[in-house]
């Protein structure tokens, strides 16, 4: 048996040693260097967008994205955003942040991704756009999202976080949308710790992205005419990010013989685990999520805690957005019921699926899940 066996141990390796030292040697450690332009120009080229500008993580991405299309658009106060409850907040709150209204939507029970056929009645004179959120390892279903969005005059946003070479049909993920970000957090694909990406291929908002990501510097470098943010990556940075880059393909790879491994161990237990392919994606294992059935007497808390005890790191799904307190308070989320996003909190977590985990973890891991279900 191994130690403590965590949710997620990032896999840094040699070529990330090398090309910290080139960064040091060179001197180019801050937010300009060679790191930054390779990492900008090649991963939006993989993409599919023509246009990357590296951020300091991923929540400023999506804030940059909300910033400079409501600038570019006139999106007035109070207009609204559709997007799926069941993701992180920090899609949410940056709507909010810009005085934007989330209109949340509940998810699908099969990917866990946005219903795409529950957006179409939320649209109304107010809406502006439509942001995506493709999770844990399979993407949303695109075509829907881009038909109504054409039908509508409708902008879509891809919060590609957890995407990192996640194929839709024939296209990459993030490339399908007039603005796309990406994470580079520890957990993600690709890393760098912390970092991200604003990805367009629109000119206008392109130069807009780096404008505000720069303090909203000038020609007159310290004369301001409005506000930004220091929202720079560092070329140290960057560098850990490009190593990772390199070997996406490899990653994806893994992931999803991790995948494969996990869902033959566990194809017993009472609970849905990922859903290995739709009609337009082959699921590339982010994460390795588990939702109880509603007939196991334990809810996904306690399973967490009995887990922990066994010495297995795991992580809870995501709260939905709509029964988030501080959505609540304001009368943001109003009084929705979306079952199935309020279901995925309650019975739904995910287990080891760090690159740095070996078979006999898995193995180990599964063994453990299977104890939870016994006696």
């Amino acid at each position: 048996m191994s130690g403590f066996i965590p949710v997620n141990e990032p896999s840094v390796g040699n070529k990330e040693k090398e090309y910290l030292s080139e960064c040091i040697e060179t001197g180019w450690i801050s937010s300009e260097g060679p790191f930054l332009k390779k990492l900008e120009a090649d991963f939006s080229a993989y993409t599919g967008q023509k246009y990357g500008s590296c951020v300091c993580n991923g929540t400023v991405a999506l804030d940059l994205a909300i910033k400079v299309m409501k600038e570019q658009y006139n999106w007035r106060d109070g207009d609204e955003i559709i997007m799926p409850s069941f993701t992180i907040i920090s899609t949410a709150q940056c709507c909010v942040f810009h005085n934007l209204k989330p209109v949340f939507i509940d998810s699908e029970p099969l990917t866990w991704n946005i219903d795409t056929s529950k957006i179409e009645a939320a649209i109304t004179p107010k809406t502006r756009a439509i942001i995506v959120v493709h999770i844990y390892g399979l993407p949303t279903d695109m075509t829907p999202v881009l038909e109504l969005a054409k039908k509508y005059g409708l902008k879509v946003i891809e919060d590609s976080a957890q995407a990192h070479g996640l194929r839709y049909k024939d296209k990459i993920c993030g490339s399908m949308s007039d603005i796309s970000t990406f994470s580079f957090y520890a957990n993600k694909h690709i890393t760098c710790g912390e970092g991200g990406m604003v990805m367009t291929s629109d000119e206008e908002l392109y130069e807009k992205i780096k404008f505000y990501k720069n303090l909203a510097f000038s020609k007159d470098r310290f004369i301001h005419e409005t506000l930004g943010w220091n929202y720079r990556m560092s070329n140290l940075q960057a560098a850990v990010a490009y190593a990772s880059f390199e070997r996406l393909e490899e990653t994806i790879k893994k992931k999803k013989r991790m995948g494969a491994l996990y869902t033959e161990l566990l194809k017993d237990i009472p609970a849905q685990l990922p859903c290995p392919k739709t009609p337009y994606a082959e699921n590339n294992y982010w994460v390795f999520g588990i939702v109880l059935n509603d007939d196991v007497k334990f809810n996904a808390k306690e399973a967490m805690e009995r887990l922990k005890d066994l010495g297995i790191g795991t992580r809870p799904f995501f709260y939905p957005m709509h029964l988030q307190p501080v959505f609540k308070k304001s009368g943001i989320a109003g009084n929705q019921d979306l079952p199935v996003s309020k279901r995925l909190y309650e019975r739904g977590f995910y287990i080891p699926s760090g690159l740095k985990l070996t078979d006999e973890q898995i193995r180990e891991t599964a063994q453990k899940v299977i104890s939870l279900f016994k006696g």
